[in-house]
């Protein structure tokens, strides 16, 4: 591990040194995950606000559980700092376009002649190589191209944006963080560093990998809303209630649809023919029509403590009110942000909520080795903030 002066702290990661290259998206939520799993995470920061919808520090998770340095990057002492910043880490995460880091002369090349022990993360949307690799992209994008996208929406209607959820997060940061490990793990037993190369699309596509084998074996069908998890299910979909809200139907296994057909109760002839597509149609307008008749309070009720697989679709305020989301402690208040806990958990190591670090940039910079002359030079010179 590399030696920055830090003390031992909570967690799995404690002892490890991670420099995040500021950015918007799964950089940040993979920096967030990593120090609450208790590595020490520097953000390095260029002047100006590169957040794409400013938020108040203290409900901003991309500053959590980090120290923050603004180093102005135009400038030489700026380049070198963070060579030696890098130098003195274990981790590097990055998410700009190919050729940026490049130019900031701390790409792979230089940060590894410089730290050899180095695992130099890096996030794009398309990767490193291929005709889109320079191409400006969101989440969306990516999914477009993944071909995930194209499977999420309705029989009858356009695709739909699962949120930011699948490439950015799910494909981009979960891949950076296990990547990351990986390559840590890795490191313990040769001693030296690599370069992790997680890309949005990549990602967004592994997590469909049983799709694409569902395709080829001629299991599912190239279209939205026609499949056994995609809503084209009538015991896999979700469905208006009595008060316009919504209950998750999700009985896939013949026990649990006998459930769902006992309770509702469906008549004997769907009760007998769950996999028979050619009534799911009126299947699917029966289910409907019953659960029109009660609210989700009283459906919520009537299906509790059974194995139907039937759940109230809750708000994003009120899942954390729930009963089991209280009994986990699966949310925690920090000041006045309201967020998940951390996960997932650890028996031995535990984990903890991040909080805004007292931003000193002369202590930082002592922590990475340099003496207080030059951190002073530094700071004062306007070269960190």
């Amino acid at each position: 591990m590399a030696e920055t002066g830090q003390q031992v702290g909570h967690g799995p990661l404690a002892g490890v040194t991670i420099l995040e290259m500021a950015g918007i998206g799964p950089v940040p939520l993979a920096g967030l995950i990593l120090a609450e799993m208790g590595a020490r995470v520097v953000r390095i920061g260029r002047p100006g606000n590169c957040d794409l919808i400013p938020i108040p520090a203290e409900f901003d998770l991309d500053l959590h559980g980090r120290e923050v340095l603004t180093v102005d990057m135009k400038r030489q002492e700026g380049r070198d700092l963070l060579i030696r910043l890098i130098a003195r880490s274990d981790v590097l995460l990055e998410g700009y376009r190919p050729g940026v880091m490049e130019r900031l002369g701390a790409g792979p090349d230089e940060a590894m002649a410089a730290n050899p022990r180095l695992v130099y993360g890096r996030m794009t949307g398309y990767g490193r190589d291929g005709p889109l690799a320079a191409s400006a992209g969101h989440d969306l994008t990516y999914l477009a191209y993944s071909g995930v996208l194209h499977a999420i929406g309705p029989k009858s209607g356009k695709p739909v944006p699962p949120l930011n959820l699948v490439a950015d997060y799910g494909g981009g940061s979960m891949f950076l963080v296990a990547g990351v490990l990986a390559a840590l793990f890795e490191r313990g037993r040769s001693g030296k560093g690599q370069v992790v190369d997680a890309a949005m699309v990549d990602g967004a596509s592994m997590l469909a990998s049983r799709f694409f084998a569902s395709l080829s074996a001629g299991l599912w069908r190239d279209e939205r809303g026609v499949n056994l998890l995609d809503g084209g299910a009538p015991f896999y979909d979700t469905y208006e209630t009595a008060d316009g809200r919504h209950m998750a139907v999700a009985c896939l296994e013949p026990q649990f649809f006998a459930e769902l057909a006992r309770l509702l109760p469906l008549e004997d002839r769907f009760a007998a023919a769950q996999n028979d597509r050619s009534i799911w149609d009126e299947m699917r307008m029966a289910i409907a029509a019953r659960m029109k008749e009660k609210t989700m309070a009283e459906w919520t009720a009537l299906f509790e403590g059974t194995d139907a697989c039937v759940a109230p679709v809750l708000s994003l305020a009120e899942a954390p009110r729930h009963p089991h989301a209280r009994a986990r402690g699966s949310h925690a208040s920090v000041g006045a942000l309201f967020r998940p806990a951390a996960a997932p958990r650890f028996s031995r190591t535990p984990m903890r909520v991040s909080h805004m670090h007292d931003h000193a940039a002369a202590r930082t910079l002592k922590m990475f080795g340099l003496t207080e002359q030059d951190a002073n030079s530094l700071i004062e010179g306007g070269v960190v903030t």
